[in-house]
């Protein structure tokens, strides 16, 4: 396994982003030890799903889910689990009775460090309309396993990022509620 052995350098850092530099490396991490939550959340048959627009793509996202962990000022040490359940009635309107953890992954790790704790959220009960914080304006979709491919492909075809953990909902052992 090659290292690097050069220092790691910031070159630049904002509120919720840090740009790197290590060697000839690039990469953007999280200040603060912020991390991400994600959660695969199934009512019934039905896995939940979010449409967010986000900046970098310039178009709205079909998502899992998520929301930053510790992000908070005085929250650094947030919980993991009590974060996922804080998330998942933000942006869904849906409360877990339970979090299972089910491991740490990375999303895009020749580009940044950032991980995230995916949680299966299990016993939902609606408790309200969902939409996210102020400014978030997020959808909430309701979406049988049975259709999930051919509902993406019609966001798809509307112009819409499809994030790659859909695309591992559609191709695990994760898509069996239970």
């Amino acid at each position: 396994m090659a290292r690097s052995t050069e220092p790691t350098e910031t070159v630049w850092e904002g509120q919720y982003l840090v740009a790197k530099k290590r060697g000839r490396w690039e990469f953007v991490a999280r200040p603060r030890s912020i991390r991400a939550a994600v959660i695969l959340a199934f009512d019934g048959d039905k896995v939940i799903l979010v449409e967010q627009y986000r900046e970098p793509m310039s178009r709205p996202c079909i998502e899992l889910p998520a929301g930053l962990i510790g992000d908070e000022d005085g929250a650094q040490d947030e919980d993991d689990a009590a974060a996922a359940t804080r998330e998942l009635e933000e942006e869904t309107g849906y409360r877990a009775g339970r979090m299972e953890f089910m491991g740490e992954f990375y999303s895009s790790p020749g580009m940044m460090s950032e991980s995230f704790s995916l949680f299966r959220a299990q016993d939902l009960e609606r408790v309200g309309d969902g939409g996210g914080v102020e400014g978030e304006d997020i959808t909430v979709h309701r979406v049988s396993l049975a259709d999930l491919p051919a509902f993406t492909d019609r966001m798809r075809a509307r112009g819409m990022g499809i994030d790659v953990r859909v695309m591992a909902l559609l191709m695990s052992g994760w898509n069996l509620p239970r």
